[in-house]
């Protein structure tokens, strides 16, 4: 029973030190230009466009294209993230 209770301190514990790590990830070299995208037109009447971007992982970069989101009650997107 008391190596029980030790684990789950030690479990929590470690749990808790995952939320205190943070990295920071220096890119030094901009993002290509932005694609040219063909704007399809909405598939229902509450949709936003959400514009296609660079996302930079792997040590390059991603293109994610645009597409057609849903928009949530009481928020509002802003280019690059909802309000």
């Amino acid at each position: 029973m008391v190596k029980l209770a030790r684990w789950i301190t030690l479990s929590i514990f470690l749990f808790a030190l995952t939320g205190c790590v943070t990295r920071t990830i220096v890119v030094r070299t901009p993002p290509p230009p932005p694609k040219e995208e063909v704007r399809p037109s909405a598939p229902y009447s509450n949709a936003v466009w959400v514009s296609g971007h660079w996302k930079y992982t792997r040590h390059n970069y991603v293109w994610v294209p645009g597409h057609w989101k849903k928009v949530p009650r009481g928020w509002k997107w802003v280019p690059g993230h909802w309000k």
